[in-house]
Order: structure tokens, then sequence, then C-alpha cells
């Protein structure tokens, strides 16, 4: 393969990386892989109010280093000697630039910031992602907290308090 050819067929590569660092998300119905099998602190609580916010993106340097190899190997195609080699880095620092600003809006998320009240009478807010549950003030919210980190889901029907409990399995079955 071709000196070229090696580099065009890096593009692809890079941006794929670029592409999956923005795969970040605070959505209330996504539960990071460290917090599969712990045990979480469930409070009750109400929505009072809802404010739609945006959490801003992130800069890891994935895109900033994509858009760079990306921008170089582009730019050193044009031209020859030494004029090839200024392209290349002039390439390479306007592809950082457009790298870096394409992670950081891949990367930000339309969120909403919850008013709650809990039934010691306490309130908190808390900024998550939208989530599939659509929250209105006056909703029964359950608060889900795993290490720093809580999540705000609708509270599950209960039944009436007056409802018997489920009969006992039989012994054997």
């Amino acid at each position: 393969m071709t000196r070229m050819n090696t580099r065009l067929a890096l593009i692809p590569l890079l941006l794929s990386a670029l592409v999956l660092s923005a795969c970040a998300t605070s959505s209330p119905d996504v539960v990071r892989r460290d917090d599969a099998q712990r045990q979480s602190v469930v409070y009750d609580a109400v929505v009072l109010s809802i404010r739609d916010v945006k959490i801003d993106g992130s800069q890891s340097g994935v895109g900033g280093v994509a858009g760079a190899v990306v921008g170089g190997v582009a730019a050193s195609t044009v031209g020859k000697g030494r004029g090839s080699d200024v392209a290349a880095v002039l390439g390479a620092i306007a592809g950082a630039a457009v790298g870096n600003a394409m992670e950081r809006g891949n990367t930000s998320e339309a969120a909403e910031e919850l008013l709650l009240q809990f039934n010691n009478g306490e309130r908190r807010t808390v900024v998550q992602g939208k989530g599939q549950d659509q929250l209105r003030p006056g909703d029964s919210v359950v608060v889900i907290q795993t290490g720093q980190r809580f999540r705000v889901v609708r509270a599950p029907a209960r039944a009436p308090a007056s409802a018997p409990a489920p009969a006992p399995m039989p012994a054997g079955k």
C-alpha cells in the first residue's frame, strides 16, 4: 500500500473513534456499567417543577487528536516536499479545532432540572438527561442514589393498603 493510501485508510478509523467518543449520556434510562449489581438507596419524592437545561459537552481530547490526524493526513496530500509538510501542520491544527468542537457538540445533551420535595419536607434539585418518562409537576417519583449519582424515575403504582398479600407458595413448588 502506498504512503498516501495508508494515510487515507486511517481517516475512517479516526472518524469512528470520534463518533464513539460521543456515546456518553445522563439519561435516567441508562445505567452505567459500574452501577450494575450495586445496591442503591431509594427515596420517595414529588416533582415540584421542571426546567429544561442543556448539559455541556465534554472534551476528552479524542476529538482533537482524531481531528488533528485526519486534518494532517488530508492536508499532506496538497503540494510536494516542504509545501506538503506545511499543509500537513496547518491541516492538523485546523483538524484539532474542528475535532474538539465536534466532540463537544456531540456530547452535549438536552436535559431537565427537577426540583423535588422529599417526604421529610426537604427540597433538592437533580439535573438529568431526558428519559422515557415524561415527568410533570405533581408526579410521584423515586430518587435512586448509587454512590454519588442520582436518577429520578416515575414511582411505581402502589397497591391499595387494604389489598391482601399474595398467598404463599406451597412447599416443594
